[in-house]
């Protein structure tokens, strides 16, 4: 395989850490996805340089003048200040005529607003919660739409479970009308309001362009220590918090047996919604598996973690593709595109 010049963008304006430091930090959360991802271009023979992006466009094409660069591993997930954003980048970046790993502006896009998500895979016959959009300043009427309780409220436009809690589920109107305040008032966010789906929380990854989509092996959020019948939802705290993942025995690990079909279902649902939704380089669909079978697309996530050990590589890892072969991969589809 060809030794590429590799140009690697993260967040903010402080540069990588010396490779002498990595040891001591590539567990953070602030650095470990690019520790990873430097550490496996490296093992495959590819010179690398990295840039934090700062929302300046001239910083970050001087950059790309001054290296000339074969390809741009993009893992910034952000431009001023907000994920909806972050279609920005991939922009700039087609306007350089450089290639570059991950979603194109718009899967990016379509993806950060969950409303417009929904649309298009209902419209192409993919099931997805029923829903309604509260922007800023509107008070939430009821009938809110066609669904009752439990409802299920998060901001419109946002990533890794920001906002959401066990508060987000809503037994009642009242809660729900609080819940939908609280986005509004302390978050500044427009918010939704799901109807709940009960079931297994079940994370989907895929990779490739066209018509040659690799589905990953689906992972699964596991809930140890609660009650079955208790609804496990996937707040920012399941997600992030290590003292309360271990309070309520929570994993993320391969999924658990599935009936007859119902892998190749989740399969064809996930590659056509990775189509129409415009989705490219790689992503990850969270779903809800119902106790009949049915398949829910919850969300989708254009620009996923990429860290070693995390959903996405761990996912890769049991399907045979290490680490080292997962980012090999991710950095010749962007050169094929």
């Amino acid at each position: 395989m060809k030794k590429l010049k590799v140009l690697l963008i993260h967040d903010g304006e402080d540069p990588m850490p010396q490779e002498r430091d990595f040891g001591a930090l590539k567990q953070s959360s602030q650095w470990g996805t690019e520790i990873a991802a430097y550490q496996a271009l490296k093992a495959r023979g590819h010179t690398i340089e990295s840039i934090g992006f700062n929302d300046d466009p001239l910083t970050l094409l001087d950059k790309i003048r001054l290296t000339k660069p074969d390809v741009v591993f993009n893992l910034a997930e952000s431009c001023l200040g907000e994920y909806r954003h972050d279609h920005n980048i991939p922009s700039l970046l087609e306007l350089a005529r450089v290639p570059y790993t991950g979603c194109g502006p718009i899967g990016l896009m379509l993806c950060n607003n969950k409303a417009l998500t929904k649309k298009v895979l209902t419209y192409h016959q993919i099931k997805v919660p029923q829903f309604c959009v509260y922007r800023i300043g509107e008070t939430v009427r009821f009938p809110a739409a066609d669904f009752t309780a439990p409802y299920f409220v998060k901001p419109l436009q946002e990533e890794a479970s920001e906002g959401i809690s066990q508060r987000s589920l809503a037994k009642t109107e009242e809660q729900c009308q609080s819940r939908v305040a609280f986005v509004h008032e302390s978050l500044k966010k427009d918010a939704m309001i799901e109807q709940y789906i009960a079931g297994r929380e079940l994370y989907v990854g895929l990779f490739g362009n066209g018509k040659n989509i690799k589905v990953l092996p689906p992972w699964e959020l596991k809930f140890a220590n609660a009650e079955a019948d208790e609804p496990k939802i996937a707040t920012y705290r399941a997600k992030w918090s290590e003292t309360y993942r271990k309070k309520w025995g929570i994993i993320n690990e391969s999924a658990g047996p599935l009936s007859e079909g119902v892998l190749e279902n989740i399969q064809t649902i996930c590659k056509k919604a990775y189509r129409v939704l415009n989705l490219d380089g790689y992503a990850r669909f969270d779903i809800r598996l119902t106790k009949d079978g049915e398949v829910y697309i919850i969300e989708a996530n254009a620009n996923p973690e990429l860290a070693r050990g995390e959903d996405f590589a761990a996912s890769a890892e049991k399907d045979g593709i290490p680490y080292e072969q997962l980012i090999e991969k991710l950095l010749q589809l962007a050169v094929q595109r």
